[in-house]
């Protein structure tokens, strides 16, 4: 069985990020990039999966500049087999990055396709959805447990009210969510063999699909800023404030 994950460049989730002073994005001028970490999880998961016999190939696929091989060596030296590059600088939606993928799908002819369920730059939680239903694919979204039996993935979501056990066919989209495992480190020795591996370099152009945007950003900004708390002597006091000063009773 080949697994597909898609790995996608974000800036490290321990950075603060800062926003431009044009206000036209976030700075990313010598910023730490990293995989991000529900993708990480999506790798950890296809690792596991081959570790188990169940799959026979994993492989990394990745949107975005020619900086983002970095973060396709890293899955590679977290285990994954081989990777594919699509490159591009254009400022991606989650409608143009699941159509690019979804041309990957369809020249590698996974059974499993594992995402994160979202990234924490845009936080738009689409791509994994919009790909199964671009594919026709069966989809697991924030998936805490999976199991493959056969032709047939048996995937624990999370949901509000607790857990939902789905049984899908494959091939299948699964969405990864935070409780499904916990990512491993790169070991030194398979950093050094993951430079050996193959990375498959392609574009937008290449696979037939417009990246064009479909929306405008007008401005970005940094969230306003909160005014300290406050602690209060009495009930009566903390009334007080709610009513008069707060003025939500």
């Amino acid at each position: 069985m080949k697994v597909l994950v898609a790995v996608k460049r974000v800036v490290d989730a321990n950075v603060k990020v800062k926003v431009l002073s044009d206000n036209t994005g976030v700075d990313l001028n010598n910023v730490k990039m990293a995989i991000n970490p529900f993708c990480e999880i999506a790798v950890e998961e296809a690792v596991r999966l081959k570790e188990k016999g169940i799959a026979t190939e994993i492989v990394a696929v990745c949107v975005g500049p020619k900086a983002a091989s970095e973060q396709l060596r890293t899955a590679l030296a977290l285990g994954m087999d081989r990777s594919i590059l699509v490159e591009t600088d254009a400022e991606l939606e989650p409608l143009a990055i699941a159509k690019l993928l979804k041309a990957v799908v369809d020249k590698e002819q996974p059974q499993l396709v594992i995402t994160g369920k979202q990234a924490i730059d845009g936080d738009n939680n689409q791509t994994g959805q919009m790909l199964a239903a671009l594919t026709g694919y069966a989809q697991g979204t924030f998936a805490s447990e999976i199991t493959i039996d056969g032709d047939k993935a048996q995937v624990i979501r999370e949901v509000d009210g607790g857990l939902q056990t789905l049984s899908i066919n494959l091939p299948a989209i699964v969405t990864t969510d935070l409780r499904l495992n916990e990512p491993r480190y790169a070991s030194l020795p398979n950093i050094m063999k993951a430079k050996k591996k193959a990375m498959d370099p392609t574009t937008p152009e290449e696979l037939g699909v417009d990246v064009a945007p479909r929306t405008t950003t007008l401005k970005v900004e940094p969230p306003a800023e909160r005014a300290a708390g406050i602690k209060v002597a009495s009930v009566e006091e903390l009334v007080d404030k709610l009513k008069n000063e707060a003025k939500v009773i």
